[in-house]
């Protein structure tokens, strides 16, 4: 089946009439002017949370996550051989080495 071609002309032309119509219609009415005081918007700054210093810390820990010595960075040697030592000390559980990073205190 065949659409019937719309218009979009003759569409516009026959909105704009039925407008014209009901702007006839309706009595005019005058407008007041309005006057409206607009207050200016307060603008906050929000506090920039500081960002807190790291400091990177050698420690070496228990199976159990439980920080047993706390080594400097540079001295990464003493704390894999201070887990060795634990470790084969006669322990059950291995230690091992992990990366600390603490806040530094001002």
């Amino acid at each position: 089946m065949a659409r019937k071609v719309v218009s979009r002309k003759a569409l516009r032309a026959e909105a704009e009439a039925a407008e014209a119509i009901e702007k006839a219609k309706k009595p005019a009415k005058k407008k007041k002017a309005a006057t409206k005081k607009t207050t200016a918007k307060r603008t906050t700054k929000k506090k920039v949370a500081k960002e807190a210093r790291m400091k990177a810390f050698w420690g070496v820990y228990t199976q159990s996550m439980k920080r047993v010595v706390l080594f400097e960075y540079a001295d990464k040697k003493a704390a894999d051989k201070k887990a060795t030592e634990l470790s084969a000390g006669g322990s059950k559980a291995p230690h091992f080495v992990q990366l600390v990073k603490e806040p530094i205190e001002e």
